[in-house]
C-alpha cells in the first residue's frame, strides 16, 4: 500500500489510457464540451492526473496538480487560435510501458504517456495531429500571401488620385480591405477539424 501511494505521488503509474467513446460521459472533459454549439470528442486519454479531450474545435486539457489531489485547472486551446506543431510520436522499447505522443498548440508543449497496448490509436491520433499541422502551415502561409498582396495593391495605388471626396475615397478602402481580409480568413482560418478526426480517427 506504501508502495502504491509514494509511486502515484511520484508520478510512477501515469500512464495514460485511450477512453471510447461509450465511455466519454463518464470523464470530467465532457462536461466542458460544447456540445450546444456542435462541438465533438474524437479522441480522449486520460490518465491518474489528467485527462487529454481532442474535439473538432480544441484541446481540452483537464489537469490534474498531482496524482494523489483531486484540485483541477481546466485548460482550453482553440485551434483557430492556438496552431499545432512539432508533432512527434516515441515508441516502445523492449522494456517500456508507455508510448509517448508530442506535440506543440500554440506556445504550450505537451508529452503524453500512453500504455503501449494503445499504440494502434495513437497512431491514429498521431496522424490526424500531423494532418492538422500541415493545414494550419498552409493557411498561415496563404493569409500572409493574401495580407502582403493587399499591401502591394495599396501601396500601388497611393500615388492614383481617387474620385469623390477624401473621406469617401477613405470608406471605400476600410471597407473594401475589411471584405478581403474577413473572406480571407473565412477560407483559410480553420475553426472546425472534425472532417480531419473523421479521416484518421477509427473508433
Amino acid at each position: 500500500m506504501l508502495k502504491k501511494f509514494a509511486s502515484d505521488a511520484l508520478g510512477l503509474t501515469d500512464i495514460g489510457k485511450v477512453i471510447g467513446p461509450q465511455d466519454y460521459d463518464k470523464t470530467d472533459s465532457d462536461d466542458y464540451v460544447l456540445h450546444e454549439i456542435g462541438e465533438k470528442i474524437y479522441f480522449l486519454i486520460k490518465t491518474k492526473a489528467d485527462e487529454y479531450c481532442f474535439t473538432n474545435l480544441a484541446l481540452i486539457h483537464v489537469d490534474g496538480d498531482m496524482a494523489v489531489s483531486k484540485k483541477r485547472t481546466l485548460r482550453r486551446y482553440e485551434y483557430k487560435w492556438n496552431p499545432i506543431s512539432n508533432v512527434s510520436l516515441e515508441t516502445a522499447g523492449t522494456i517500456d510501458l508507455d508510448v509517448e505522443i508530442k506535440f506543440t498548440i500554440g506556445n504550450t508543449p505537451f508529452s503524453i504517456d500512453i500504455d503501449k497496448r494503445e499504440l494502434d490509436k495513437v497512431k491514429d491520433l498521431y496522424k490526424a495531429l500531423v494532418e492538422m499541422e500541415r493545414i494550419m502551415k498552409d493557411n498561415q502561409k496563404y493569409i500572409k500571401f493574401a495580407q502582403d498582396s493587399l499591401e502591394y495593391a495599396q501601396k500601388s495605388l497611393s500615388g492614383v488620385r481617387a474620385q469623390g471626396s477624401p473621406a469617401e475615397s477613405f470608406k471605400t478602402i476600410a471597407e473594401f480591405t475589411n471584405d478581403w481580409l474577413t473572406n480571407m480568413n473565412k477560407k483559410y482560418a480553420y475553426e472546425d477539424y472534425g472532417n480531419v478526426f473523421e479521416l484518421f480517427i477509427n473508433n
